[in-house]
């Protein structure tokens, strides 16, 4: 069976729900470009998944519209907001258009670890463009485009160290991991960093700042062979 994103909802819900350091680092690194507070503030959440960015932004005081392209992870979303209600609100839509958005109506949109899930990149920045106020604030997160290549691998050398092989950076393509108890079985669209910046430039934002987050003491003991490799790369990005 070729996975997908519903076919996959089940166990990422799970796997969100039951603490996954790297899951946990990627929200928290995104987080921190946040304000801390956001009464009064609008906040799309693209490609929310089961919503677990959705509600630590609503727990922030900001009103939260969380969407995604599958029905089942939306059930998720919405099933976990009906027991521990944050105010958040989820639906489906599909995030190289975001039809179901208003022009202009949110302040901020946060998508982790989503955009390198969408088809046309172009696309999926012009309907960010077009929903954010003017001065409106991206911000997302990406699989680090040079450690998280497709075809990337571990090796160990000879110190018995264990070292990250990188794969095809040049290949820009739809590609799906071989691991079976990986979220990218689903696909993943690989983009050089270049490509980002410049559709970022193309599509109307200026880049306010480029982070590669160091992996915290969770992920280290998780995954120790992470611990000196950024896993994501992050984008913090105005609307002109």
């Amino acid at each position: 069976m070729t996975e997908s994103w519903d076919t996959i909802a089940d166990w990422y819900a799970e796997l969100v729900r039951s603490g996954s350091a790297l899951h946990d680092f990627g929200r928290d690194s995104l987080l921190t470009h946040l304000p801390e507070i956001l009464p009064g503030q609008r906040v799309l959440d693209l490609g929310c998944g089961e919503g677990f960015i959705a509600r630590a932004v609503a727990a922030r005081g900001a009103t939260v519209w969380g969407v995604d392209s599958s029905p089942r992870m939306i059930e998720h979303a919405r099933t976990a907001e009906k027991s521990q209600p944050s105010g958040a609100v989820f639906s489906i839509d599909d995030g190289c258009t975001l039809a179901t958005v208003a022009t202009a109506s949110v302040d901020w949109v946060t998508a982790g670890l989503s955009l390198n899930n969408v088809s046309d990149l172009d696309a999926a920045l012009a309907a960010v463009h077009r929903v954010l106020t003017p001065g409106g604030v991206l911000i997302f997160t990406v699989p680090h485009p040079c450690f998280e290549a497709p075809h990337s691998t571990w090796t160990e050398i000879e110190d018995g160290t264990t070292r990250r092989v990188v794969g095809d950076y040049l290949s820009e393509a739809f590609w799906r991991s071989s691991n079976p108890n990986g979220a990218r079985r689903a696909g993943n669209q690989h983009r050089k960093l270049s490509t980002y910046i410049t559709a970022l430039m193309r599509n109307g934002f200026e880049i306010a700042a480029i982070d590669e987050p160091t992996p915290d003491r969770r992920v280290a003991a998780a995954q120790p062979q992470r611990a000196a490799l950024p896993p994501f790369m992050l984008f913090d990005v105005r609307r002109a």
